[in-house]
């Protein structure tokens, strides 16, 4: 599932500080030496890290790197060092602000992080921003998406396998029932995408496909314009299959005409420890081509060796 590669022997915090501080020193900063450490440990080893460089030295780690670092590989090397709940309550308040507002990535962190994960984020986020998750949210957002967005992210789903097929064959004939009616943002659809489980919800799609003859999400791109309907169709698909929306997500960011490096960077530094093996999967199938040679071929220089790092480069598929 991860792609991340720790060697088997690991330098003690102490020791990896040690060589982090000789990275920063002298004329010029040795990237090579930074991403050679810190893109080779797991989260606990990089919170172990930030703490005793603090401890050691006077200074968060955090601001080093800002200061030595620069441009879209700066913004890779933080948003890595940070921990999971740390970071993804950065990009939620990064998306709730006006220049870089973004609900999609909103709807990423609600649908794609278990109920626990969730819950730490939105703890981190009251830590962080002394504000809550969701009245940030509700305040950056007006009607269908404030109705779906805030209780996305205020959920806590059951984690359980359990499902209930009774309920399944019920709620995907209130979804069929309102999506027919066009109803796209009725009660009935926030309440089932914002409170079932994911077993639960899978159990009701396919419910859903078997009984009326379509995909749920073929049924929503009545208006493949409807920015609202592109929301609805991505929660549901985060919920279900979240290596393929990583997947087109990474896929829009390398194609498109010049690098979204800020997708390509959310997308490594949130899933290189989480399911990054199948998104590359998924991306080999769809596109014909090995994710490595995607990124190496439409990035440069440290952000590129950095990227390359998260994702696996020797391990890519042959």
């Amino acid at each position: 599932m991860s792609s991340l590669s720790v060697p088997q022997s690991v330098p003690t915090p102490a020791e990896d500080c040690d060589q982090l501080r000789k990275a920063f020193q002298g004329w010029g900063t040795n990237e090579s030496l930074i991403i050679s450490i810190l893109a080779h440990r797991n989260s606990e080893q990089r919170k172990l890290i930030r703490q005793t460089y603090g401890e050691t030295y006077g200074e968060d780690l955090l601001k080093v790197l800002e200061r030595e670092l620069s441009s879209d590989f700066e913004r890779a090397l933080l948003l890595w060092v940070l921990e999971p709940s740390e970071r993804d309550a950065f990009l939620a308040n990064e998306a709730t602000k006006m220049l870089t507002s973004n609900n999609l990535i909103l709807v990423e962190i609600a649908c794609t992080r278990s109920s626990h994960e969730l819950f730490l984020v939105r703890k981190a986020y009251h830590a962080r921003f002394k504000r809550s998750l969701e009245e940030d949210v509700a305040y950056h957002t007006a009607g269908d998406f404030r109705k779906l967005l805030v209780p996305l992210v205020s959920s806590f789903r059951y984690e359980g396998d359990e499902v209930n097929m009774t309920l399944a064959k019920s709620e995907a004939k209130v979804l069929h029932d309102n999506i027919l009616e066009k109803a796209y943002s009725h009660e009935e659809i926030i309440r089932i995408l914002t409170t079932r489980s994911k077993a639960q919800l899978s159990a009701t799609f396919n419910q859903y496909n078997n009984v009326f003859g379509n995909a749920i999400n073929k049924d929503l791109k009545t208006d493949p314009n409807d920015e609202y309907l592109k929301l609805l169709r991505s929660s549901i698909k985060c919920l279900t299959y979240p290596e393929r929306y990583f997947e087109k997500t990474l896929r829009l960011a390398i194609n498109k005409t010049g690098t979204d490096e800020w997708a390509l960077t959310r997308v490594v530094t949130t899933r290189a420890e989480v399911d990054m093996q199948r998104i590359k999967e998924e991306y080999r199938r769809r596109n014909s081509i090995p994710l490595d040679h995607a990124v190496a071929k439409d990035t440069s220089g440290d952000y590129e060796k950095m990227l390359l790092a998260l994702i696996g480069h020797g391990n890519a598929q042959v």
